[in-house]
């Protein structure tokens, strides 16, 4: 049976990060996924151009039962520091908006720097190699696999979450650490889209591919100012993403479709104007016509010219227009999410080590632990922040 300080299952952003440092640091690391190729959420990640991490980070910007949880490995693995590691390797990147920065060319600059940082701590890669079964021995875990027996001192589960499944993912790092005694809290998907509820659905069809800025509100109260989609399904775009991680069924969200505008004041400037103007016409100057038409086939805007409009009329279509409720149906699911919600629950971390405290040796990392990011770079800042924080504790367990 081989033997290895540290075995890392999974070798995604978080794994292969994690593998990296160790492996630089002394440590002799075994880096195994099922798959045919390393990296691949990477790959596909922010259009093909990998949103590699968020200039803003901060822990506000984390879902987690223990909000608390993240704030170490985030402060001593920061954004700057990857974003050193990336200027080092000289890749040209460049912020697309609210703090994301993207690869100006290709998300396989970001995997293949990731493979040369293996390659620099003599990482062991196997890929298509799948877990049979794990048992804790003596002096470490036993794992069986398609490829033989392996020994490790160290254990790191970076498999992910549930979100994607045409990219392998399994619930194989939630059930691991279940057979090792460790609470999973319930699972859900995040940032994903919403569907919509019959007739909604069937009436904004004529909507699909219309976007427009916008505000939107869960029921909790938490807000994005970004972007929504209607689609074909339902609402997508960076705000409903956003908001979906905060959303619960049967739960409505607010979307205010013109968040900058004072609509008082231009109602009435256009009124003195052109008061013979339909509010329909008005509005189209501000709102993308479909949709303007859309709401009025709603009968949330009314069919009349400016002088015509009466002050509850007004107040009415204000209300419409800057607290629309929409109740989804649901979400599109694990198929279209980016993240999971939930999983290993962080009470059973350290948060300084990322290593279970009733199981020494054993390491959970990345989204298969209970912390989710924002939409915009924040999750595979995690990744490496909770990657840097488990593999400087394995340098520290060799001494």
């Amino acid at each position: 049976m081989e033997q290895f300080d540290v075995v890392i299952i999974g070798a995604g952003a978080a794994g292969m990060f994690c593998a990296a440092q160790a492996g630089q640091l002394g440590r002799r690391v075994l880096l195994l996924d099922n798959g045919k190729k390393p990296g691949r959420k990477i790959l596909m990640s922010g259009g093909g151009r990998c949103n590699f991490t968020n200039m803003y980070t901060e822990p506000v910007a984390y879902l987690s039962n223990n909000p608390h949880f993240c704030k170490s490995a985030l402060a001593r693995y920061t954004q700057w520091d990857f974003i050193d590691l990336i200027n080092r390797y000289g890749i040209a990147y460049h912020e697309k908006t609210l703090g994301q920065l993207f690869c100006d060319d290709s998300a396989q600059q970001v995997v293949d720097l990731l493979l040369k940082e293996c390659e620099l701590g003599q990482v062991t890669i196997r890929l298509r190699s799948e877990v049979l079964s794990i048992k804790q021995g003596e002096s470490g875990f036993e794992l069986a696999t398609n490829n033989g027996g392996v020994s490790t001192h160290s254990l790191v589960v970076a498999t992910g979450g549930l979100s994607m499944p045409g990219l392998g993912a399994s619930p194989f790092g939630y059930q691991l650490a279940e057979q090792f005694g460790l609470n999973v809290l319930p699972t859900r998907a995040g940032l994903v889209p919403f569907t919509l509820h019959k007739p909604l659905l069937e009436q904004s069809q004529v909507l699909s591919g219309v976007s427009l800025p916008a505000l939107i509100t869960a029921d909790n109260g938490t807000q994005f100012r970004e972007s929504i989609l209607f689609t074909h399904r339902g609402l997508s775009g960076p705000a409903v993403l956003q908001v979906s991680s905060y959303w619960q069924p049967g739960e409505y969200v607010s979307v205010n479709l013109l968040p900058t505008l004072d609509l008082v004041a231009v109602l009435h400037e256009q009124r003195q104007a052109h008061p013979n103007q339909s509010l329909k016409n008005t509005l189209a100057l501000h709102l993308p016509k479909r949709l303007v038409e859309f709401l009025q086939t709603l009968g949330q805007l009314p069919d009349v010219t400016l002088k015509q409009l009466t002050p509850a009329q007004q107040t009415a279509v204000i209300e419409n227009l800057q607290n629309w409720r929409i109740q989804p149906n649901g979400t599109e699911g694990y198929r279209t999410a980016e993240v999971t919600l939930g999983g290993v629950d962080t009470k059973e971390l350290s948060s300084k080590t990322m290593e279970a405290n009733k199981v020494p040796g054993l390491y959970f990392i990345g989204e298969v632990v209970d912390v989710t990011g924002w939409l915009g770079g924040y999750n595979f800042q995690w990744a490496w922040s909770s990657a840097w924080a488990c593999a400087q504790a394995l340098a520290a367990a060799q001494r």
